[in-house]
Order: structure tokens, then C-alpha cells, then sequence
């Protein structure tokens, strides 16, 4: 992964709001690959090493909002904590998805046989709290828009898997079969001796946009960034929209898939708190 990869989105004395590329750990892990904070100090060469205010999955991409100091480091993980701020995420899932929109409440807990993966625990879990809401119909996959209220580890993969509409693709909690054209194209003729190319083949969720008070303390200003999606989340999106579903886009549809594939915002699901 390239240093030049990682789109700074806003930057401030205080904070840093990237991009974050699939397949980059925010944090050391066993692959012995630079991580992100790494790879943004041998980029950016920051007076004082930047500060993890909140975490996305290594194969999560999108918004990912740093610390400069350790005064915005508190502050803005007291926000988050407090849930004053609002994230928004993309999710391809598998479908069909007859609702339209849904609250998921189910306590987040660490597996006792796997440390690498969370499980609903009842009992020992941790509160959590998914909003999700449909924003098109893709014949066997679904386009949701969803808005964790809390922010557990694997909160978004285990909720969706949970409630029966797991993320299309997603090797701990569903399935690592890569989303290919050839099976949701009517016809497809693949280009003869090349293999064909999958339209994505890692986890399908990218968080999109981030709400935030930006500026001094006592005289903040809410404004929320947006990650676009990379252009392999982007095109899976485009051509399963196009391919995969049997009616033609309603008007809705069309403006909303022109909506993230410009990188503006979309409407938060519900209020923080």
C-alpha cells in the first residue's frame, strides 16, 4: 500500500480525518506490515506522533478520524464515548431484505474459543446498538446505509449476521466467496484466456461519513466529512445495481447511488445520544 493511498479528507491543528484504505491495520498486527499510524508519520513527518481516537477493522475502509495532541485525543474520545458524534456506513449484504429500515439491540461480547471474533452474549455483553436502513434492492444483496449508536468491536458485521442479513461478504461472520459479475449478469462473456476479475473480494463495508464538532472547545461547529468509497466497493455498487436486480432504478435510487458515488453526504438514520 502506497503512502500516497491514504486521502487526507480535513486537517487541523488538532486533528487529522483520512480515508483509511482496506487491508491497513490502525495498529501493529502479526503480518509485520506497516500500519496506518506508520505509514501516516513517514508521509506526514507530525511534530508529535498522531493519536487513535476511535478504530475501523482492517478490511473496513473509510473515514477514520486522528488526534494530533493529547488534549483533541481526549476530547474527541470523550465525544465518541458520550455518543455525541455520528457515523454512517455502507454495507452490501446478502439478501433478499423485504424491510426497510430496523433497530438492532443485542449486548457484544469477546469469544471465549476465537479472540479474534465477538458473539452476542445476553449476559456478559456490552450494550449495543445498530440502526440500519435500506437504500436499494440488489436482486440477492441489498445496499444499506447503517448507523452504529455504539461502537463495539465488529459491531456492524456481528449485528447484520445476527438479524439474519450478514455482509455479502465477510470471512468471520459469513462467507469469502468474492462477488464475481458473471453470476448476476444476464449473459456475461468473459474476455477469452483471462481469468475474470471479481467485482469485490473483501469485506463489504466502508464507513462513509462522520459528524463532528470541529474548532476551539467553547466555540465548536458540527460538520460532517465524507468518505467516498474506493473504486472497487464503488463499481460493485454500479454494476450489481445495473445487473443483479430485475426492475430499473426508481428515481430515489438513481440520485442516492449518485449521491456516494460523488462523496456527498446522505441523511443521518437517527439522532446521537
Amino acid at each position: 500500500m502506497a503512502k500516497s493511498d491514504i486521502q487526507v479528507l480535513y486537517e487541523d491543528q488538532c486533528i487529522l480525518l483520512i480515508n483509511k484504505p482496506t487491508g491497513v491495520s490502525v495498529t501493529a498486527d502479526r503480518s509485520g506490515a506497516p500500519d496506518l499510524l506508520q505509514m501516516l508519520h513517514g508521509r506526514l513527518n507530525p511534530p508529535e506522533p498522531l493519536r487513535l481516537v476511535h478504530r475501523l477493522d482492517k478490511e473496513t475502509s473509510g473515514i477514520l478520524l486522528l488526534a494530533k495532541n493529547r488534549d483533541a485525543q481526549s476530547r474527541y474520545s470523550s465525544g465518541f464515548a458520550k455518543r455525541r458524534f455520528a457515523k454512517l456506513y455502507l454495507a452490501i449484504v446478502q439478501g433478499p431484505v423485504p424491510q426497510t429500515e430496523g433497530r438492532i439491540k443485542a449486548p457484544i461480547a469477546r469469544s471465549r474459543r476465537n479472540p479474534q471474533a465477538m458473539l452476542i452474549h445476553p449476559r456478559l455483553g456490552k450494550e449495543a446498538v445498530t440502526h440500519w436502513q435500506k437504500l436499494m434492492d440488489l436482486g440477492r444483496m441489498a445496499l444499506l446505509a447503517v448507523q452504529p449508536l455504539t461502537g463495539r468491536t465488529h459491531q456492524i458485521r456481528l449485528h447484520m449476521a445476527h438479524r439474519g442479513i450478514p455482509l455479502a461478504i465477510d470471512s468471520m461472520y459469513a462467507g469469502s466467496q468474492p462477488l464475481m459479475l458473471s453470476d448476476f449478469k444476464s449473459g456475461y462473456r468473459g474476455k477469452k484466456d483471462n481469468p475474470e476479475v471479481p467485482l469485490i473480494d473483501r469485506l463489504t463495508l466502508h464507513a462513509y461519513q462522520l459528524r463532528i464538532p470541529i474548532g476551539p472547545p467553547d466555540a465548536p461547529q458540527e460538520q460532517t466529512f465524507v468518505a467516498a468509497p474506493d473504486k472497487k466497493f464503488a463499481a460493485a455498487v454500479k454494476m450489481l445495481a445495473k445487473h443483479a436486480r430485475p426492475e430499473q432504478q426508481s428515481e430515489q435510487e438513481t440520485k442516492t447511488i449518485q449521491t456516494i458515488l460523488d462523496g456527498r453526504p446522505l441523511p443521518f438514520l437517527t439522532e446521537t445520544g
